[in-house]
């Protein structure tokens, strides 16, 4: 299996930057699509950004896309969503999963999951 780890939230203005990891552990990594979702108070969990086996495929939840981008590292076994132009729509707590599917697929194909980094974002 494959256990997830998820960092760098915090606060920041709206209009600025925020990178967070998700370092995992497990001799399988580089076999898991990465995925990226959020889920803020009283709002359910939903689709930020994916990344493939290779790293090459990507895909975006329109709320996100051109302002995030999601990248990993298989060598360090890290995955990274870096937020740039961030909006108070985007304060959430953060979750990193992994899924065994070439292309991530649906949320309830995410197999693994951290336990979340805050992200807060003033106005």
């Amino acid at each position: 299996q494959v256990q997830l780890v998820e960092s760098g939230g915090g606060l920041v203005q709206a209009g600025g930057s925020l990178t967070l990891s998700c370092a995992a552990s497990g001799r399988t990594f580089s076999s898991y699509a990465m995925g990226w979702f959020r889920q803020a108070p009283g709002k359910e969990r939903e689709f930020v950004a994916v990344i493939g086996w290779s790293g090459s495929f990507t895909r975006y939840a329109d709320s996100v896309k051109g302002r995030f981008t999601i990248s990993r590292d298989n060598a360090k076994r890290t995955v990274y969503l870096q937020m740039n132009s961030l909006k108070p729509e985007d304060a959430a707590v953060y979750y990193c999963a992994a899924s065994s599917k070439l292309w991530g697929g649906e949320e309830s194909d995410f197999e693994h999951w951290g336990q979340g980094t805050q992200v807060t974002v003033s106005s």
